[in-house]
């Protein structure tokens, strides 16, 4: 008789975890989606509750965990400046003691699980593009150095208990993602540009705007994360996932106001310290080892997500 997989998502109700939950619900799994709801929210997966194979749990990965699952995706951590710098230390101990917690849980249940790494390991690049070999260039006492190093600290752990104890384990880097569900006020460009744009407000760039980011659509994403988790014992990774089109950001402020026909002007403000000047991910692993590369098209993507901040703009309006 054939087992479903019964697979675990930390930050399953996040932006990029509820997609996550999904596909795997499609592709037959059994999901148990955890979160502790700071950044994630019950909307993002309200439409999968009535779902025989989905449960929603809320739990804060700091704190050990006891359940039956066959594979754990380790998503949960707080992702933009905005709410990672809110409670900084908290940001570390997610970080940290959530790796610690799920790597403790895999090590018992002898299951395969991922760690949602990122492209902020590699701090403010001094190597461009950036492949997994780089060592990065991050500040340690700066203040977005509790999601870089947190991170990077979850990286250790991972590789640590991975020769200690032999665990199965991949590491994926995701570079800048953006997409439907994505936070209103998470100080990211994608939604920050959108959501100005479309309440007719000036946009805001800080610095002169030629700083570069490579936006990857959250569907993209998720099919590599996917796919990473399904390659040979062998492959732990790192492995960047991203999409290696690199736009400035006043190239996508430009593409914002374009497509929602806005009338916005841009607005310079000072740079945030630490903000990295270029990123850009080499792809070059992911393409050979996962088969993998983006397929969806900035213009495409930022369509999509502006249809959804729309409708979410229209019906908060219609409630206030």
């Amino acid at each position: 008789m054939h087992l479903e997989k019964r697979v675990l998502i930390t930050g399953g109700a996040g932006f990029i975890g509820s997609f996550l939950c999904e596909r795997l619900l499609e592709a037959g799994a059994t999901v148990l989606c955890l979160d502790n709801f700071f950044t994630g929210t019950r909307m993002n997966v309200a439409h999968l509750m009535g779902h025989p194979r989905f449960e929603l749990m809320r739990h804060d990965v700091c704190f050990p965990l006891y359940v039956e699952v066959d594979e754990i995706y380790n998503m949960a951590c707080p992702a933009s400046p905005v709410h990672y710098q809110f409670d900084p230390v908290q940001t570390t101990k997610t970080s940290v003691h959530g790796a610690i917690n799920m790597l403790g849980l895999a090590k018992r249940l002898k299951a395969k699980i991922l760690q949602a790494s990122t492209s902020e390991v590699y701090g403010d690049p001094v190597i461009h593009p950036q492949t997994e070999e780089y060592w990065g260039n991050v500040n340690p006492i700066g203040p977005r150095s509790c999601y870089d190093e947190g991170k990077r600290c979850a990286e250790t752990l991972f590789f640590d208990y991975h020769r200690q104890h032999a665990l199965r384990i991949k590491v994926a880097r995701i570079f800048n993602t953006y997409g439907p569900r994505m936070h209103p006020n998470d100080g990211r460009v994608v939604s920050n540009f959108i959501v100005q744009a479309l309440k007719g407000e000036d946009i805001t760039l800080y610095g002169d705007g030629s700083q570069t980011r490579s936006f990857c659509y959250v569907d993209d994403l998720v099919r590599g994360l996917i796919s990473l988790m399904e390659t040979p014992d062998s492959v732990t990774g790192p492995i960047n996932i991203g999409n290696p089109g690199e736009f400035t950001i006043r190239q996508l402020a430009e593409t914002v106001i374009d497509l929602t026909g806005a009338r916005s002007k841009l607005v310079f403000r000072p740079l945030p310290q630490d903000d990295p000047k270029q990123r850009q991910p080499d792809i070059t692993k992911a393409r050979e080892i996962l088969k993998w590369e983006p397929s969806v098209e900035l213009r495409d993507g930022l369509s999509k997500t502006i249809a959804y901040f729309d409708t979410l703009l229209a019906d908060r309006n219609m409630k206030v």
